[in-house]
């Protein structure tokens, strides 16, 4: 109400007319061009009042420049958006919307589904370089021409239009990074390039938008410490155990990336009844995390064939606990391991609009296709199995349970290419007739998306009704996971053979200060190792494939209309889907494995199948109430499918003996598989101040009638079962073919409500002694009644029976601050989030749940650009992102019991860009 009436005043004072009130002027009327933070803001409002349904956007706020480094950062600043940081890098991946996990978003570019890289149906965000996007929009409530919705939300990635731009446009700039200041490791480096080109041809009938980037970065060290989870072993000295530290790993790791990604519109419209354009992006890149450092156990664990205990010497010994020590026959491994992976992704779009009579027509091809090929490359050096002389290991300042306080030395330097040889140094995988002097692990996706969608519109003057339009469109989609894994060893055939790490470099394990051998393995496989191919229940259970083909028919109606003396505008209209989808894989009975080759761990190629219906209605209401003031209602049935890995054919099954009546218990996938369901409500009240700014409140509700669980059910594995299979001996299911199977299945739901607030306004609208400062704020608030049982996800680690909803924080504010004139510009952001159950990828290369603490990043950005003169156009720049250096925490039971915690410093920015 305070911001209505100062806004009142400052439109009074704009159409006074000056001291004498006529209302004229005689002055010559001039233009205005708003640029830079405030254009970007503009044009965000404009999308926001004009839409039909409840959506927020960002625009960019010049050629190539969107507010923020990454698309996902943008993006969590918008009301009742969050983002999740990347385990290895940092940077924000993974964007949540109104609670829900970001599988639940359905991403486009341009209006159409892509393929991806990963097991969730929409492209990582990683993989959209911020220079390359011209503006997003989230549909927050669905209309039904928009095709690919999500449950949560419908996130719509744009790039430029030439014929949009009245002149030539060239922009290029160049930005420098400093990654991991103040991260207590050495820093990491990075430069992007970007390249922007739009023109016109053919007296306008013709246009081409080109933009190039490029990137290569390597973050800042991570130095990080595991005692193994707390573990300690008593060892026996001068007559009695004393308590010892068990165990360690120490790694330095090192995040790098590099990415080109290119993106080009074609359009051809050479009457106003006919448009044709050509959309096509490419994104490539390399990603890796390098871990460097040092483990051995120190306790009783000799788990290794090659690790045999020690002898306790020189202890000091307080209260039963070993504060100081000197542990013999240690064997400590250095660890060299990359997670390495080569993504590409292609999208080809063509859209041909033609105008005949009152009906506009449209058809639009897409192709889509994505690839990933990971690397997991495990390698250990030290002393060979057959290494007589052996380590010692001491440490000082234990305490019993101060773990990461404890200092270690080692009586070997394991810096010394001559002691830590690439080798088998424990054992691990069996000894003699099982060679490990590593671990491989190469899965690899494809994905390919083909998609044909038609179109008709024409306006009507039907009552309310003021046009209507229907279309179709058929997407069929084919995506796979394979790939090798197995043992790494040394070639030449000997189980004892060690090599010399290859180059000079060292490097720090960690927290611990002890120097260690460093080296890349990528690409080792052929001249150092050989791989020993692994083929049991738990590889080919990660091996599927998944086909689908659906079918999308739909019909709208746009709304114009007055309502008890209230103007009204919006639409009406629902979808008809038919979707049918096929999931492949592998059963493999682990009873049956006598190894881990393809002849001693058989298998059977098994696929499911099914195909369905679903209707989904919806309505877009938006009430103007005057003085720039709207109310928005919504109501959808919404849904989102299942991501593909759960629709894979795959399981594995054996004889849980470790209950009191043995029974079969198996896990895997479920070929008919149905979506996530929900009905959604929301309401929202925005006030507009002209084009410069708003404020908005909103509400919403969610129904979800079905949600998809990991849940063990009665399952009958009769058809998979052979004459060598084991079944329970004892107890009532003795010699049954019948257990239990763990698999998504569709559940009932649960509810989810909350409330968005959002403010976005220029200062001056307040007082004139403010301007060129403005404010954006928004808060939302989530809750959920919904639960999942906690053993359908292997990484929770929680006394309690059940988990809450994943991706929910159930507070999320954001803050930005800026100030912008004469050429300057200066920013401050925060955006905060409580705590939530993220997702995370485990060694295995399995997507898993973990909790993840609540976070506060602060980042701030400072420009200026030359208004005239020789130097008009260019812009200078920095930038610091997270400059609070908030840590990224993991934990268990509580916030409290903080089981990993990562603090990946200030990113420090500057650069120039230049366009004309």
């Amino acid at each position: 109400m305070m911001m209505s009436a100062f806004a009142g005043q400052v439109h009074a004072q704009a159409t006074s007319g000056g001291e004498g009130g006529t209302g004229a002027s005689t002055s010559p009327i001039s233009t205005v061009t708003v640029t830079g933070i405030r254009s970007g803001i503009e044009a965000a409002i404009s999308v926001k009042r004009n839409s039909s349904s409840i959506v927020e956007a960002i625009s960019a706020e010049d050629i190539g420049k969107l507010p923020d480094t990454t698309v996902a950062e943008s993006i969590a600043r918008l009301p009742g958006v969050t983002a999740q940081r990347s385990r290895g890098n940092g940077r924000a991946s993974d964007v949540s919307v109104r609670g829900l996990s970001p599988s639940f978003n359905g991403t486009l570019l341009n209006g159409r589904e892509m393929a991806s890289t990963g097991n969730a149906r929409s492209p990582e965000f990683d993989l959209f370089p911020a220079e390359l996007m011209g503006g997003v929009v989230i549909y927050k409530t669905p209309d039904a021409s928009v095709i690919g919705q999500g449950l949560a939300a419908t996130i719509d990635l744009k790039t430029v239009q030439p014929l949009d731009f009245s002149k030539r446009v060239l922009a290029a700039s160049y930005k420098k990074s400093r990654i991991g200041v103040r991260s207590k490791g050495e820093e990491g480096d990075g430069k992007r390039y970007t390249f922007s080109y739009i023109d016109q041809f053919a007296d306008r009938t013709i246009g081409i938008a080109l933009g190039l980037t490029k990137y290569d970065e390597t973050g800042g060290e991570q130095r990080k410490f595991d005692a193994w989870g707390g573990y300690t072993e008593r060892l026996p000295y001068n007559g009695q155990n004393v308590l010892v530290p068990g165990g360690f790993t120490a790694d330095t790791e090192v995040a790098s990336e590099k990415r080109d990604g290119a993106f080009a519109s074609l359009q051809f419209r050479p009457n106003k009844n006919f448009r044709s354009t050509v959309d096509l992006f490419y994104s490539a890149g390399e990603r890796g995390l390098k871990k460097t450092g040092l483990e051995g156990a120190i306790g009783g664990n000799t788990s290794g064939q090659y690790d045999p205990a020690g002898v306790l010497q020189n202890v000091v010994v307080q209260n039963g606990v070993a504060t100081s020590g000197t542990l013999t026959n240690y064997k400590g491994v250095v660890r060299n391991h990359i997670e390495a992976s080569d993504d590409d992704l292609k999208t080809v779009g063509w859209k041909n609009e033609l105008k005949l009579g009152d009906w506009s027509t449209t058809a639009d091809l897409t192709w889509s296709k994505a690839t990933k090929l990971s690397s997991r490359y495990e390698t250990t050096a030290g002393l060979p199995g057959n290494a007589t002389s052996l380590d010692t290991i001491s440490w000082t300042g234990f305490n019993g349970g101060n773990f990461t306080d404890v200092v270690y030395k080692t009586g070997l330097n394991y810096a010394d290419r001559g002691v830590a040889r690439l080798t088998d140094v424990n054992g691990w995988s069996g000894g003699v007739t099982s060679p490990q002097a590593g671990y491989l692990a190469q899965p690899y996706v494809e994905d390919e998306l083909k998609a044909i969608r038609l179109n008709a519109k024409r306006s009507l003057d039907w009552g309310h009704v003021s046009g209507v339009q229907f279309g179709y469109n058929f997407t069929e989609r084919e995506k796979s996971r394979t790939g090798e894994e197995g043992r790494l060893v040394i070639k030449g055939g000997d189980p004892f053979g060690a090599v010399p790490v290859p180059g000079s470099a060292t490097a720090t394990a960690g927290t611990t200060g002890l120097q260690v051998v460093s080296w890349n393995p990528l690409g080792s496989l052929g001249s150092v190792y050989d791989l020993a191919e692994k083929v049991d229940a738990d590889i080919l259970a990660k091996f599927w494939d998944v086909k689908e083909k659906v079918h999308t028919l739909y019909a709208m109606g746009e709304l114009d209309g007055n309502l008890f003396g209230i103007d009204y505008r919006g639409n009406f209209g629902s979808q008809f889907v038919h979707s049918d989808q096929t999931g492949g894989g592998y059963t493999v009975s682990r009873g049956n494995c006598t190894g881990n080759t393809a002849a001693t761990c058989p298998s059977e190629r098994t696929e499911g199948s099914t195909d369905y219906w679903d209707v989904l209605p919806s309505l877009n209401l938006s009430f103007d109430l005057k003085n720039d003031q709207l109310l928005r209602v919504g109501v959808a049935k919404v849904l989102s499918r299942a991501n593909l890995d759960d629709l894979r054919g795959s399981r594995d099954f054996s004889v849980n003996n470790s209950v009191a009546n043995p029974i079969l218990n198996g896990s895997g996938g479920n070929p008919e598989l149905k979506p996530f369901k929900a009905k959604s409500f929301d309401l929202s009240y925005e006030k507009y101040f002209g084009k410069k700014g708003y404020v908005s409140v909103a509400g919403f509700y969610k129904k979800l009638d079905t949600y998809i669980l990991r849940v063990p059910r009665a399952f009958d594995f009769a058809p998979y079962i052979t004459a060598t299979t084991p079944l329970p001996t004892t107890g009532q299911f003795a010699g049954s073919t019948q257990g239990l199977l763990t698999q998504p299945v569709n559940g009932d739901g649960g509810s989810l409500r909350g409330y968005e607030l959002a403010l976005n306004i220029p200062l001056d609208l307040v007082t004139p002694y403010l301007d060129g400062f403005g404010i954006l704020a928004n808060h939302s608030d989530t809750r959920s009644k919904i639960t999942l049982p906690a053993f359908g996800f292997a990484n929770v680690q929680s006394p309690a029976t059940t988990i809450p909803l994943p991706g929910l924080s159930r507070k999320v504010s954001n803050l930005r601050l800026y100030y912008e004139k004469n050429g300057f510009q200066i920013a401050a952001a925060a955006r905060k989030r409580s705590d939530f159950l993220g997702q995370v990828s485990d060694f295995q290369d399995n997507q898993q749940l973990t909790f993840i603490k609540g976070e506060t990043i602060v980042d701030f950005q400072v420009s200026y650009e030359f208004q005239k003169g020789y130097l008009k156009g260019l812009s200078l720049f920095a930038q610091a992102q997270n400059w609070n250096n908030a840590p990224y925490q993991e934990f268990t039971e509580s916030s409290d019991s903080v089981t990993r915690r990562i603090e990946y410093g200030r990113t420090y920015q500057f650069g120039a860009s230049y366009k004309f």
